[in-house]
């Protein structure tokens, strides 16, 4: 294990608002940090390979600004048959993602990289969901985006609200990978990193 101290700060770089209250659910105190960089996919990049380098691209961008602190980088990709989809921004293109996964089996791969500059700690995992979409009708499509107008997230639909009415059947080992940060491997590189969730809470079970 790295030698990293338990005072070191958390950095979540993101500004997803989603990665924020997955993150809250740990009990770490951390600041948010949103990197800037292109997010677009390179030629003959594979869906996986996008996210994963995304995450760490993200995660890498904020430790070298605070190199003393541990970053979280993270990534979601939706991966239809080999293609990727990405957030649609708008109502239009949402449309035809969801038309086009109707019926259809999806793997979203949902990566997450943590980082220490002055550790020189550096690692990314990937957490792959497979959800089945239901046979979906073109009004089902236009009144679920217009209740819930997911157009900051990967496949145009939030499976934690009503997004869920969209889908068959949800498969993954990370419970909240879909929703967009895998919180099993995310403690597990925190351990990794120096940091236990569990071991820096103190006897009343808030932060020490």
């Amino acid at each position: 294990m790295n030698d990293i101290k338990p005072s070191r700060s958390l950095i979540l770089g993101s500004s997803s608002r989603y990665r924020r209250e997955l993150l809250e659910r740990l009990r770490l105190p951390f600041e948010v940090f949103a990197p800037e960089l292109d997010e677009s996919t390179l030629p003959g990049e594979a869906p996986a390979q996008t996210a994963a380098r995304l995450a760490l691209s993200k995660a890498q961008a904020v430790a070298q600004r605070f190199p003393h602190a541990i970053v979280i980088g993270s990534d979601q990709v939706a991966d239809l048959h080999g293609q990727a989809l990405g957030k649609p921004g708008n109502h239009a293109r949402a449309v035809e993602q969801l038309g086009a996964m109707s019926g259809q089996s999806v793997l979203f791969h949902t990566a997450v990289a943590v980082v220490c500059a002055e550790s020189g700690f550096s690692a990314v995992e990937i957490a792959p969901v497979r959800v089945q979409f239901r046979e979906l009708s073109s009004v089902e499509i236009n009144n679920y985006l217009l209740a819930e107008q997911p157009y900051d997230c990967a496949g145009s639909a939030k499976s934690e609200g009503l997004g869920i009415a969209l889908l068959a059947a949800i498969e993954s080992d990370d419970p909240s990978a879909l929703i967009g940060l895998p919180l099993i491997r995310t403690t597990q590189l925190l351990r990794r990193a120096g940091l236990d969730p569990l071991l820096a809470l103190n006897k009343n079970g808030a932060p020490a």
